[in-house]
């Protein structure tokens, strides 16, 4: 014991060091830090016997930082790191884990969709070969033991295999009604419940649900998602890339094309976050195009303007209006 204290007495000034350190580097604050990213090239990331491009097709990406002392000190000179509380990010109910597990489901529906949408309009092979269906946010209030992250197995005996089976289960019984759900977490799973409540007229489970497919194609393809990345905004671009190996027309003609926006299974574009960094991101990387969501188009002309950028951007509604766009440009 004594040989112990005299080793702190004689290093206690390195030991606070690290302390301090430690506080510094790994305490965080109620708040996110959003910065200008960078592209990642799509091609990188899919692998499948295919045609290749000239150009290349490449998510627009966000760094996000959990705030620090150091963080926190960067954003407070650099004007292009602006901080958010965790609050504006969050839903209600939901923690900074929930979050992060609900933005890699996000991610993972996004891949499944952008692969659908591909093949269907590349006139290739793919069926559906599983189904899960995944919950991604637990409204404040519900009166179930459900949680984030749960796959929906059954609901009263009936397997379900889509959200059109689960609204049909619901919409079968009434308001009041306890479901008994069985659900997998973690490889195991569990009997659980909901009631049924009614929310602007409309029966509700309080459950954000969304489902995830695995596909059998012709040709093959393997989609790599590192650890780091989440979220739905590249569901277009992905597809794009997708679509564009899969024909022998290079829509890219050459050119370095970025973009950003969600994809469903129609083929919809919805919209995203982050215009002002991702369309930074792209000029540091002078890209030749970004493509963004119609409802996306006027932040993004008015980020062009502010900073006098020479790039061209395209607003879109549809896979279709983008494709049409790369063909006749």
């Amino acid at each position: 014991m004594k040989n112990i204290l005299n080793v702190l007495k004689k290093n206690y000034k390195f030991i606070l060091f690290l302390i301090i350190l430690f506080v510094l580097l790994n305490v965080h604050f109620p708040y996110y830090i959003d910065a200008p990213g960078g592209i990642s090239n799509i091609e990188n990331k899919i692998e499948i016997s295919g045609y290749e491009s000239k150009g290349s097709f490449n998510l627009a990406y966000v760094k996000e930082y959990r705030a620090t002392i150091p963080t926190l000190m960067i954003s407070l000179f650099n004007k292009d790191w602006n901080i958010f509380k965790m609050d504006e990010i969050l839903l209600d109910n939901e923690t900074d884990e929930t979050y992060t597990l609900r933005d890699k489901v996000f991610m993972k529906e996004s891949v499944s969709n952008a692969i659908l949408t591909a093949y269907k309009k590349a006139n290739k092979d793919i069926k559906i070969i599983s189904n899960k269906i995944v919950v991604t946010y637990v409204v404040d209030g519900s009166n179930t033991n459900i949680i984030t992250g749960d796959e929906i197995l059954s609901i009263n005996g009936q397997n379900v295999s889509s959200l059109d089976d689960i609204s049909s289960i619901i919409n079968e019984n009434n308001v009041g009604d306890k479901l008994n759900i069985k659900v997998s977490n973690n490889d195991q799973v569990f009997d659980k419940y909901a009631y049924i409540f009614l929310s602007d007229d409309n029966k509700k489970l309080g459950l954000l649900l969304n489902e995830l497919n695995e596909y059998e194609t012709n040709p093959k393809i393997n989609v790599k998602i590192a650890e780091n990345e989440s979220g739905s905004s590249g569901g277009l671009m992905m597809s794009l890339a997708i679509y564009n190996a899969l024909v022998s027309e290079d829509i890219t003609k050459g050119k370095t094309i970025v973009g950003t926006g969600t994809i469903d299974k129609n083929g919809n574009v919805g919209a995203i976050g982050g215009v002002e960094y991702k369309i930074k991101g792209a000029v540091k990387s002078k890209a030749d195009l970004f493509i963004v969501p119609n409802e996306n188009l006027d932040e993004a002309l008015k980020v062009k303007k502010k900073y006098n950028y020479k790039i061209k951007i395209v607003g879109v509604g549809t896979f279709d209006e983008a494709l049409n766009y790369l063909k006749n440009n």
